[in-house]
Parts: structure tokens; sequence; C-alpha cells
């Protein structure tokens, strides 16, 4: 495996990032503590350093289960984590990014991991009852306590995370590295301003779901075999169904997998995206960890993006079309420097 740098920092991660939702039997769907550790140890054999988890991920087994795995060689990974999530519903408190929760969380986090500090800590969704300056502010005091090095922000819209990297900026406070999104064949929303914006702004992107829960494994179009899934057939539209069948039939072609072409189409465009593998066997892991070899044509990637049927909207696409309008006929000589 690959390393490349975390957003605008020096700190060196993997290729692709295990994902550990599924770490623990709590949530029903998820996995012993026996298969974390194989599917764990071949992942740390590929080359793999990023570890993915968060707070509430099988109600803190997951941490746990980390911890435990981690051991003595805990320097040796980059351990990120997650907080925003209620873990006691009894207590409005539990939950959200005001600064309360945010110390609570990360103490608890760090004594389930068995660590006295967290490589990245990723706020894990927006929360729009707290004011921005409180939740920065907060952050940048644990990252200067040394409990945090790094800082990422998840599932929240462009102009939050955009905001947020001002006012670090203005006010010398820690800003994000990177931010942690959905993004697969059947969830492209990412493109519209995310994606620009995290390039403008040299933040990496972690990609969960890639395989969009399974889908994108073949499982619904080839096997027929469900067992185990995230997801059911009744929730799939006949679109799902066929994009998921352009995907096999492109995998074919270059004799791969479908859950291959499906993890490497989401580098296709831009290499700063780590897709978060999240596997429930060793040959889950393994599959996906080949599919950072594969390069795949721009004949399959535009075969693949024409499937989806995804447009980009406004503003995007009427900034393009009026392209010559704007600036003239001259534009077609102009190179830009980026």
């Amino acid at each position: 495996m690959r390393y490349t740098t975390f957003g605008n920092t020096g700190l060196r991660v993997s290729e692709a990032f295990l994902g550990t939702m599924g770490f623990g039997e709590d949530w029903g769907w998820g996995v012993s503590v026996e298969d974390c550790r194989k599917i764990f140890t071949a992942y740390a054999e590929a080359g793999g350093n990023v570890i993915d988890t968060a707070n509430r991920y099988t109600d803190g087994s997951s941490e746990r289960i980390v911890g435990e795995l981690l051991g003595t060689d805990r320097d040796r990974f980059v351990l990120a984590t997650k907080y925003t999530l209620s873990m006691d519903d009894t207590d409005p408190n539990a939950a959200g990014n005001h600064r309360k929760n945010l110390r609570r969380s990360v103490e608890d986090s760090l004594s389930r991991l068995n660590t006295d500090y967290l490589d990245v800590l990723w706020v894990h969704i927006w929360d729009a009852h707290t004011p921005l300056e409180e939740t920065m502010r907060a952050l940048d005091d644990l990252v200067r306590s040394g409990k945090v090095l790094y800082l990422g922000l998840s599932d929240a819209p462009a102009w939050v995370a955009a905001r947020a990297q001002t006012m670090a900026e203005l006010r010398g406070w820690t800003p994000f590295a990177g931010l942690q999104l959905n993004y697969s064949l059947l969830e492209r929303g990412i493109e519209r301003e995310l994606l620009p914006m995290a390039e403008s702004l040299n933040l990496s992107v972690a990609a969960w779901a890639p395989l969009a829960r399974g889908v994108l494994t073949g499982k619904f179009t080839r096997h027929g075999a469900t067992e185990g899934s995230r997801t059911s057939r009744d929730k799939l539209t006949e679109h799902d169904l066929h994009i998921a069948a352009t995907l096999d039939a492109v995998a074919d072609d270059l004799g791969i997998t479908s859950s291959q072409a499906a993890v490497a189409w989401t580098r296709a465009h831009h290499r700063w995206i780590h897709p978060i593998i999240g596997a429930r066997t060793v040959d889950q892991l393994n599959d996906s960890v080949a599919a950072l070899d594969v390069r795949l044509p721009a004949d399959a990637v535009r075969r693949l993006e024409e499937a989806t049927s995804f447009d980009l909207g406004f503003p995007q696409e009427f900034i393009a079309e009026a392209r010559e309008f704007v600036y003239g006929p001259g534009i077609e000589r102009f190179e830009p420097r980026r």
C-alpha cells in the first residue's frame, strides 16, 4: 500500500482506511472479536495504517476492540475516532458539537481505546444548534492539550467546512485536515460542492460506503444472496440495480471483481480520496485492498458515470455553459496554471 500526507499536514496515511463500524456484535450484524483480529491483521500486513472508529459504533465496543488490537503497536497506527452522536438518550447534553459533549466524548473514547491521545478526531456530523465558533475553539484547545493531533469534519455542508477553515485561519486555531463523506457510484452528491472545495483547500477525503452497503459488490445482481446485508432489495430502485449491473459488466470486461471496480472508481479522478474499507471477512478486506492497484481505463469510467445519470446542476452547469459568454472566444487559447 502507498502513502500520502493527510490534507495540509505532514501526517502520512495509507491509500485506504480501515472502517470498524462493524467491529463487535452489539448491533446484530457485526463481526466477532476473533474475526476483527483477522481483518485488522490482514489490513496491517497489506500496509494500511489508518484505523477509523467512532464513540457510537457498536455502542462503544468498536473502540474497545480497536484499543485491544492496537496494543503495544498503537504508535505505529493513525488512530481516528469521532464524537457528536449521543451515548445517553436520557441526557440532552450527551449529543452535539458543544464543548461539554466534546470533552466527555473524548475522555470516554481515550479510556475505551486505552490510549492517551488521538491522531485524528472527526466531528461526526454538523450540529446546527451549536455555534461553529464554540466547536472550533474547543477543538483547538484539545489539540493544544496534546490529546488530539489532527482534526477532521464528517457529514457537513461545504459552506460549513469553508467557514470553519476561514475562521481557524483568521484566529490562529487548528483547521480541519480532512473530510469524511459518503461517496460511491450510487451517491455522487459531493461532486457538486464538497469535492471542489476539498481540492481548493487541500483537504483529504475519506469516502465512507464506497460499496454502497454491499449493493456494488454484485450481491443483488450476481448472487442473489443478501445474508448479513445492511440493506434489502425492496430499498433499491431499478436505477440502483442498473448502475450495479453496469458495474458488473465493466468489471467482467476488465477481469476484476465488482467490488474492486467500485472502489477503484472512487479514486479515478482524485488520488487524495481514501476509501474506507469495511469488511466482515478477510477475503472481503483483501478484495478491496487489491482495488488500490486498479487503474480504470477512461472508457470504463465514462461507462460507469453515464450509467449514474448524475447532473452537477446549478450553478456549476450554468457556469460551464456560460464560459465563452463570460470570457469571450479567446478563452479557448487560455491555459490555466491550476
